[in-house]
C-alpha cells in the first residue's frame, strides 16, 4: 500500500503543481487514497521531497534529483552489510539477517520500493517479504541475491 501511494504522490507532483500538504492530501483522496495529514507529511519525508520556487515566486514540491541515487546507495550498504541468506518459498521471500539488522534492511527495502514486493515485515533477524505470486518472488529473491554478492 505504501508503495503504490508513494509511486501516486511522484506521480501527482510530477503531473500538477502542488505546493502544498493539503492540496497534495486532496488529490491523493480523489484517487481512492485514504490519507491523514502526518501520512502524507511521512511520505514526504521519505520520498525527500523538496520545495523548488517557481518563476511567479510560488512554490512546489519536485523528487530530489539525488533522492532516488541515495536511496540506492543506502540501500546498497544497509542491504549487503546485513544479510546472511535469501530464501522463496511459495509467494515469500525469507531473508535472514545479522541480529538486530532486520528493521533496518527493511527499511531501506521499503524506500527501493520494488515492483513486485507486495508487503515486508521485520524482525530481528528476519525479514518476510509477500510477493503477489511465485514467480514475482523468485524474480524479487533473483535481484536480492544481486546486492549481497
Amino acid at each position: 500500500m505504501k508503495t503504490n501511494r508513494h509511486t501516486k504522490i511522484l506521480e501527482l507532483i510530477n503531473k500538477y503543481p502542488i505546493t502544498t500538504q493539503e492540496e497534495l492530501i486532496d488529490y491523493l483522496r480523489s484517487d481512492g487514497y485514504d490519507v491523514t495529514q502526518s501520512t502524507v507529511s511521512r511520505d514526504i519525508k521519505q520520498l525527500r521531497l523538496t520545495k523548488i520556487l517557481l518563476p511567479d515566486g510560488s512554490y512546489r514540491y519536485q523528487a530530489s534529483p539525488n533522492s532516488e541515487k541515495g536511496a540506492k546507495n543506502n540501500f546498497n550498504t544497509i542491504f549487503s552489510s546485513s544479510v546472511v541468506s535469501i530464501e522463496v518459498a511459495m509467494n515469500i521471500i525469507v531473508v535472514k539477517t545479522f541480529s538486530g539488522m532486520a528493521q533496518a534492511a527493511c527499511a531501506a527495502l521499503d524506500m527501493m520500493a520494488f515492483d513486485q514486493v507486495v508487503g515486508t515485515l521485520a524482525g530481528e533477524d528476519t525479514i518476510m517479504i509477500v510477493c503477489s505470486d511465485t514467480d514475482k518472488a523468485k524474480e524479487c529473491a533473483a535481484n536480492l541475491h544481486n546486492y549481497i554478492g
